[in-house]
């Protein structure tokens, strides 16, 4: 691979004599101290067109990067500094000029990041700039366990780059709100090997594929996405930045101000002012933001930016939930939990609960249950000419409920599929009678499985009576998860019916044709309760059927139905609390997030210069 001049693969093999001669030669150093003398004039070579000076300026930039990712794969932190000024000094120790050259190149690529104007000249070293501060703070990836202490942390988090850290959050923003493609291959300084462009894209086909079968959440499929064609490398590395930055852990004494500042930014539109205990905030366009973040949601770091701001930043949140057409931002959210099988776990997580933060608000149920959408063309099960983005929101989630029953078995995952389905479900309008017909057979496929295991512990504590040496399976433990999924559904009917019956004759409609499923559970002790609602309803509707005499159409079933609902009567129904689940974070929330971020990094771009066998981070054990 060649950039700008320079073969990268012949370069690692001479890096050895740099590491073992930089700490007497200072030849490091004097390189950084050139770079920063020439960055001092790039804002003017940018605007005079001055190509030579930014090639050179570029070059220097790149090797340091290099030079970088080589020093932290093979010493310490400490060992690190020496490499930044050279002194006649005894081994092991440094000097505070060590520190102050490091504090000052990091200060500088800030600087650039936010000051040099995007042109075509210039965007080659502003992805380089972003790359070399993703590679300053990759020492994460050397360590099993979350960092929370580091020489760049420190740095980063006071001292002279702490003045930069609002207007760096802002231009990383909008480097992925404008999404700016690299120039065409005639107007780059440097000569190009590929149209991908930047310092760590010529390698994309090299990128390890198979992180996620060594580091997992322990869920749903451990799949690495294939890594697409990048249209806006700047784009996607600043995305990658700002996602480590939001993610360091706080300092001993402070917390993070990059999270911070993601927390607290506002719309442009809002003149309202800042709070004074409010540090670092700022204001970007909500409008630009919201349409980037719908346009981008293939990927796992936009999903978790969309997720960042929803459940950190409350300006945000209002601001989305607020929107009047927010079809386009979950259907994007629907179509990843759809092709389920082709996501890796973490992306899936992610867009469940992002909908359940979604479904925390009354507003959203309402309002998805008005849009009405039309041919859903990724939807291949059945074709749906027209559907509410509500049914159609409660279709994607009750396919991804049966898919992990049926696949991977995780409890976290069914809980968050069946709280957003429970948040919503006060709300259910004109459910559509495919929607309405997968509720009940979700139900009736818990049922069955209910039966399965009980028949199973029947069995086995028949087979225990006779024979005192085999080891029995905890059928007991199964049957009360299965029993708790199945509690949770028929509230989930209940809510229903309590609250919006005569809003949805499909549902009452799937009821009676499988009223059977639910005769078994009408005396069981933990059903008992909930079930009178429910019995209510299907015996006060199938006796009006039976009145209306045999060989009904749907069509007159339904008339019923609509006619019945105002003949019921509802003081019998029985008032259960509001169904109300709120997503909570981990209590330690680096413990999943750090990791994650980093393997988005070192799979997008950033890992192509790591060997996976050094990569220590991604050897966490899987929960």
């Amino acid at each position: 691979m060649t950039r700008s001049g320079i073969n990268f693969s012949r370069f690692l093999s001479l890096h050895q004599p740099v590491v073992e001669n930089n700490p007497r030669t200072g030849n490091f150093g004097a390189l950084i101290k050139v770079f920063l003398s020439r960055t001092k004039e790039l804002k003017l070579s940018a605007e005079c067109q001055n190509h030579i000076f930014i090639w050179q300026t570029h070059n220097a930039l790149f090797i340091i990067c290099c030079l970088l990712k080589v020093f932290i794969c093979e010493m310490s932190e400490e060992e690190l500094q020496l490499h930044f000024t050279y002194e006649d000094k005894s081994p092991g120790s440094y000097s505070s000029d060590s520190e102050d050259l490091l504090e000052e190149l990091l200060c500088c690529l800030m600087q650039l990041i936010t000051d040099i104007p995007l042109l075509d000249i210039t965007y080659e070293i502003s992805v380089e700039a972003v790359s070399t501060m993703v590679v300053f703070l990759s020492c994460q990836l050397f360590h099993k366990e979350v960092l929370r202490q580091s020489i760049s942390h420190k740095y980063l988090m006071q001292g002279r780059c702490l003045p930069y850290t609002s207007k760096l959050v802002k231009t990383l923003l909008y480097n992925f709100i404008r999404q700016e493609k690299p120039p065409p291959p005639g107007a780059h300084v440097f000569p190009q090997q590929s149209e991908a462009g930047g310092l760590l894209y010529g390698l994309a086909s090299g990128v390890a594929t198979g992180l996620w079968t060594v580091f997992t959440l322990g869920g749903v499929g451990s799949k690495a996405a294939a890594t697409p064609e990048l249209s806006s490398p700047l784009a996607n590395q600043s995305l990658l930045l700002l996602l480590v930055l939001a993610n360091l852990t706080d300092a001993a004494d402070a917390p993070n101000p990059y999270k911070q500042a993601i927390m607290s930014f506002k719309n442009t539109q809002d003149s309202s002012p800042f709070p004074s205990s409010v540090p670092h905030a700022f204001q970007i366009n909500f409008n630009s933001l919201y349409t980037a973040l719908c346009e981008q949601q293939t990927s796992d770091q936009a999903t978790l930016l969309l997720y960042t701001l929803l459940h950190q930043n409350s300006n945000v949140r209002t601001y989305m939930l607020a929107r009047t057409d927010m079809e386009n931002l979950v259907l994007p959210i629907l179509e990843i939990l759809y092709h389920v099988e082709e996501r890796n776990s973490h992306h899936v997580y992610m867009a469940l609960i992002i909908l359940l933060i979604l479904t925390e608000d009354d507003g959203f149920n309402r309002s998805i249950h008005e849009v009405i959408l039309k041919n859903i063309t990724w939807y291949s099960e059945r074709v749906l000419t027209e559907i509410s983005l509500g049914s159609l929101l409660i279709l994607v989630v009750i396919r991804t409920i049966q898919y992990n029953m049926t696949r991977t078995r995780d409890k976290y995952l069914h809980t968050n599929c069946l709280a957003a389905l429970a948040n919503m479900s006060a709300q259910f309008r004109s459910l559509h009678q495919y929607a309405a017909q997968r509720i009940i057979s979700l139900f009736s496929l818990l049922s069955k499985k209910h039966n399965k295991v009980l028949e199973q512990a029947t069995q086995s504590l028949r087979g225990s009576l006779s024979s005192n040496d085999t080891p029995l399976p905890d059928y007991a433990q199964d049957l009360n998860v299965i029993e708790e999924v199945i509690r949770m559904m028929l509230e989930i009917i209940n809510s229903c019916l309590t609250n919006s019956l005569h809003h949805n004759p499909n549902l009452v409609y799937a009821l009676l044709y499988k009223r059977d499923l639910f005769e078994q559970f009408r005396t069981h002790p933990s059903f008992q309760d909930i079930m009178q609602n429910i019995d209510l309803v299907i015996t006060f509707f199938s006796s009006r059927l039976l009145q209306a005499g045999a060989e009904l159409s749907v069509e007159r079933v339904l008339e019923i139905i609509k006619q019945g609902v105002v003949a019921l009567p509802k003081d019998r129904l029985k008032k259960f609390p509001e169904l109300k689940f709120k997503y909570v974070e981990e209590e330690q929330p680096e413990e999943f997030f750090i990791p994650y971020v980093w393997s988005l990094v070192y799979n997008s771009a950033v890992g192509l210069y790591w060997n996976p066998q050094d990569i220590q981070l991604f050897t966490m054990d899987a929960d």
